[in-house]
């Protein structure tokens, strides 16, 4: 099968020369999803809200793929600040209530445009 790129008004567009996800056989990869609201274009900064919304962005992206939050294998979270993990997990939590996927999670130095947070998943579809 041949590499489709994912487009959605519902998450944000790309910052970048980058899609906002690739389905190849029958895996998704979603590129990291900043907590933009795909609407107003608001860069949301306090943790739990840009959490919800970068996550909110994956579940968008993958909708238009023809697939679930429950069908994501691996996350990856990009936090600008560590303290944060405590709080980011509390709206994690809720999108996974069972079977939660294998995760990362890593402070990084900097993400574009001066997020608290990034994240990015790749998901199964059957």
């Amino acid at each position: 099968m041949a590499k489709r790129i994912i487009t959605t008004d519902n998450a944000p567009q790309a910052i970048g020369p980058y899609a906002q996800g690739t389905h190849a056989s029958n895996l998704i990869f979603t590129s990291g999803q900043l907590p933009l609201n795909p609407q107003s274009g608001e860069l949301i900064d306090e943790i739990k809200a840009a959490t919800k919304q970068s996550l909110e962005n994956v579940k968008a992206i993958l909708t238009a793929a023809g697939a679930k939050m429950s069908d994501i294998l691996k996350v990856t979270v990009f936090l600008r600040n560590m303290n944060d993990f405590t709080a980011m997990n509390e709206v994690y939590a809720q999108y996974f209530p069972t079977d939660p996927p294998a995760r990362s999670a890593v402070q990084v130095a900097r993400l574009p445009k001066d997020a608290v947070i990034e994240i990015e998943a790749i998901a199964l579809i059957s």
